[in-house]
């Protein structure tokens, strides 16, 4: 994709969950965009997040087109950490040491759970929320932005 990016595809999204749009098209010479949003029904009384679906439509060089489908990831369960700053994720103080947290282990409020490293300085990451981690959104040595959910906590 050259226009479209999935970043901005994510903010469509996210705009047609805040203003109950139900389906959004965008076309430039390259390609087209079609993001149609399906309401799920729940028989219990729950809020249930709508699915996203894109269907990305670009024309290669010899003019044929070519569709690619995205789906938008359903919201997780648990608490969200975030990344206070832009810099690069870290799951372990040093390479050869242990990681601080893995999927399953028990946290408690104001524990480290990782690293950001940030021009060439060390921030330990505190978690927010005492449980248990039941996913780890970022893979080690990976950048990340401000506000970027690092992991959940349950």
């Amino acid at each position: 994709m050259s226009k479209f990016d999935l970043k901005y595809l994510e903010k469509l999204a996210k705009l047609m969950t805040d203003s109950d749009l139900t389906e959004v098209q965008l076309e430039d010479e390259e390609q087209s965009i079609i993001l149609k949003r399906q309401q799920q029904q729940a028989l219990v009384a729950q809020p249930v997040a709508p699915v996203v679906q894109a269907q990305v439509t670009a024309k290669d060089s010899t003019g044929v087109a070519q569709a690619t489908e995205i789906k938008a990831e359903t919201p997780k369960t648990g608490r969200p950490i975030k990344s206070p700053m832009v810099g690069t994720f870290y799951k372990a103080a040093s390479p050869d040491a242990p990681a601080f947290v893995e999927v399953g282990s028990l946290v408690a409020q104001g524990e480290v759970v990782c690293i950001i490293e940030a021009m060439k300085l060390m921030n330990e990451i505190e978690s927010d929320y005492s449980g248990k981690v039941i996913e780890i959104c970022v893979n080690d040595g990976q950048p990340v932005e401000y506000g970027q959910v690092l992991m959940y906590v349950e």
